[in-house]
């Protein structure tokens, strides 16, 4: 299996900016157009867990936008052969003193649906 091929880490980088500017933007829309939509998709937020793409879109709804301030710091993408991919990230705002930490693991799904969010992880702990 190959790690990191240059085509591959492209591809998850575009999809990993554009979730980031949908975040930002609240752009609910496509954010829940790049998690898969299935009952075993899971999300681990910094105060919340929903178990299924149902329970994601739900929460979406309801839950307060991320700060405009936003800042990415270390993002790391992984690609392992051609369908699958993690992305770490850290990040900062001026709502916490709080780093941020934000993990998803992406799969292809194809030319049709391309890369989507399987698995995520956000939580907060205090600044090194």
């Amino acid at each position: 299996m190959e790690v990191n091929r240059p085509e591959v880490v492209a591809q998850v980088q575009a999809a990993f900016i554009e979730y980031e500017r949908a975040l930002v933007d609240n752009d609910i829309a496509a954010m829940n157009a790049l998690f898969w939509h299935t009952p075993q998709t899971v999300r681990y937020g910094i105060a919340e867990v929903q178990h299924g793409g149902d329970a994601i879109r739900a929460w979406r709804e309801r839950c307060e936008p991320v700060p405009k301030s936003r800042t990415l710091h270390r993002t790391v993408v992984t690609t392992f052969g051609a369908d699958y991919a993690t992305v770490s990230t850290e990040f900062t705002s001026d709502a916490t003193t709080l780093l941020g930490r934000q993990m998803q693991t992406w799969v292809n799904f194809g030319p049709v649906e391309g890369w989507k969010i399987v698995a995520a992880h956000v939580s907060l702990i205090a600044a090194p």
